[in-house]
């Protein structure tokens, strides 16, 4: 409701409430000789009963207060008698919706009291009609006052029900803000890998067709050849990562496989064509893993076959993956040896990758499907990368 539509509402039930409080004076009658019958003053007060009303929106106690103490006035100047419920009602309903239930109550009972004792011993009249027409008005009082009360709690139950939902909202607000910063951490991860695996690669293999351009150029084209395909699939992943990142523009990201354990094949030729003698050992029955196990498997072996080209200065590696019921275990280990005028013991983590998304990202991986992933250098010389990754019984 708008201001002036409430504004001129409160204007109507002000003079109705002044006109209906004339009326009811203008009507009563009363059973003992002496009072006098209403004149100016009388209808005055019904005015000033009725005006008051326009500000009990901004003062309802003081309204209830001035709207009691005109009625007790008229009582006093022993006007005929009016039932209370008129003139007080609308003051009553405005202060107990507005929080002032005992002052409401109070109010209501005192005019009940003043009944139930001024009329039998003041003006005579029988107790039982007495008691009879006060119960009524009683109820009548506390009909109204239990009608602001109701009000108010409604007011109150929408507040706190709105203010729930604020939060309900704001929550998912923060949970969608949560699960899309996850994504993007897992597709820079993603991203990392591709490039650091990819660039190696081609690295590499630019070197050799360097070397072998004037001597064999067979070899070269070769060369340039995996180099191309290298690039070209790098080129799809990341244009597929990157799909996804402007999928709230409303673009529809490409679609390509993500990879998986049956893409080792491919790391292992790579390996082979960076010099390395690479091995893939599969223990127990080799089945389909849940897709995010079996993409987080292939990025520790992507992951961990690129530190042995790029940091190793190995001749060997050996992927051995363990299907076990429960779990896969995925193990890459190398013969990196000491490069010049350092200890292979003395190498540590850091330098196989772990700043940015080396070893901290493969581990971040393997802990957010509830596996481990354990890397270290071998007494003997070389390295080990360990994942355990929870799959579930077998189907």
């Amino acid at each position: 409701m708008s201001r002036w539509m409430r504004a001129a509402a409160d204007t109507g039930l002000a003079m109705l409430v002044g006109i209906l409080v004339g009326i009811a004076m203008s009507v009563a009658t009363e059973p003992v000789l002496g009072s006098r019958p209403p004149d100016a003053i009388a209808y005055g007060l019904a005015a000033v009963i009725g005006g008051v009303l326009l500000f009990r929106r901004r003062s309802p106690l003081g309204v209830l207060l001035l709207t009691a103490a005109c009625l007790l006035l008229y009582y006093g100047l022993e006007y005929p008698g009016i039932t209370p419920a008129v003139p007080l009602a609308l003051a009553l309903y405005t202060a107990a919706s507005g929080g002032l239930l005992v002052w409401s109550l109070g109010v209501a009972a005192l005019f009940v009291v003043l009944g139930l004792t001024i009329r039998p011993l003041h003006l005579g009249e029988p107790i039982l009609p007495v008691l009879t027409d006060m119960t009524a008005q009683a109820g009548l009082l506390l009909a109204v006052v239990l009608l602001g009360e109701t009000m108010r709690s409604r007011r109150v139950r929408l507040a706190k029900a709105g203010e729930r939902l604020a939060l309900v909202e704001a929550g998912r607000e923060r949970e969608a803000a949560r699960r899309a910063a996850e994504e993007r951490l897992r597709i820079a991860g993603d991203i990392h890998d591709v490039l650091s695996h990819t660039i190696t690669g081609m690295t590499i293999q630019a070197a050799l067709a360097d070397e072998m351009l004037d001597d064999r150029p067979a070899d070269a084209r070769t060369a340039l050849r995996a180099i191309r395909t290298a690039a070209r699939e790098a080129t799809i992943e990341l244009r597929s990562a990157l799909g996804l990142l402007r999928a709230d523009d409303g673009e529809t990201p490409p679609r390509v496989p993500a990879p998986g354990l049956g893409q080792v094949g491919e790391l292992t030729e790579r390996a082979r064509s960076a010099g390395l003698e690479a091995t893939v050992i599969v223990k127990g029955e080799a089945r389909r893993l849940p897709p995010a196990v079996d993409l987080a498997a292939f990025r520790v072996v992507q992951e961990s076959v690129t530190n042995t080209i790029r940091h190793a200065n190995a001749g060997t590696v050996q992927i051995t993956l363990a299907y076990e019921p429960d779990a896969l275990e995925v193990e890459v280990v190398d013969d990196g040896r000491p490069r010049e005028g350092r200890d292979r013991r003395d190498e540590r983590p850091e330098a196989r990758g772990t700043s940015g998304y080396g070893l901290s990202g493969m581990g971040e991986r393997a802990s957010s499907l509830g596996g481990t992933l354990t890397a270290a250098p071998l007494p003997g010389g070389g390295f080990s990368v360990l994942v355990r990754l929870p799959i579930g019984e077998p189907a």
